[in-house]
């Protein structure tokens, strides 16, 4: 598996659909599990779930494997399970009680991320406008 592809993937579903302070984590020295902790947040209920099916369905139609979701039935915090990848998509006040970036947050994986991916501009962030993200890969 191309753990790099995945989490372009990743990235660019939860851009798609707005999500916000997205952050990505390499967890391989923690977890023999997963590889990477993906952290993105959502204004509502109907967004967490939105991004939880377009992380599902971009990564399907890109041919990777969906083990599982959790949490669409109360849409504060849903997770999506890609092997690799663990893809954590949450309210504002959850993210914060919970703080998973304390959890898993000691190597932060840098990635490109439009603008509007973040609700507050980050130094040490790349930003570019989201067309060709990844253009070899097949749509």
């Amino acid at each position: 598996m191309d753990l790099r592809k995945l989490q372009r993937v990743v990235i660019d579903a939860l851009e798609d659909v707005k999500a916000q302070d997205i952050a990505v984590f390499d967890t391989s020295h923690i977890s023999d599990v997963f590889d990477r902790v993906v952290l993105a947040s959502a204004t509502n209920n109907r967004q967490t779930r939105a991004l939880a099916k377009n992380v599902h369905d971009k990564a399907r139609a890109n041919d990777f494997e969906v083990l599982s979701i959790e949490g669409e039935e109360t849409g504060e915090w849903v997770l999506v399970d890609l092997g690799d990848i663990v893809v954590h998509i949450m309210q504002p006040a959850i993210r914060s009680y919970y703080n998973l970036e304390e959890i898993w947050g000691d190597k932060k994986v840098r990635v490109k991320l439009n603008p509007h991916s973040l609700s507050v501009p980050q130094p040490g962030i790349d930003y570019f406008p989201q067309s060709n993200a990844y253009p070899n890969l097949a749509s």
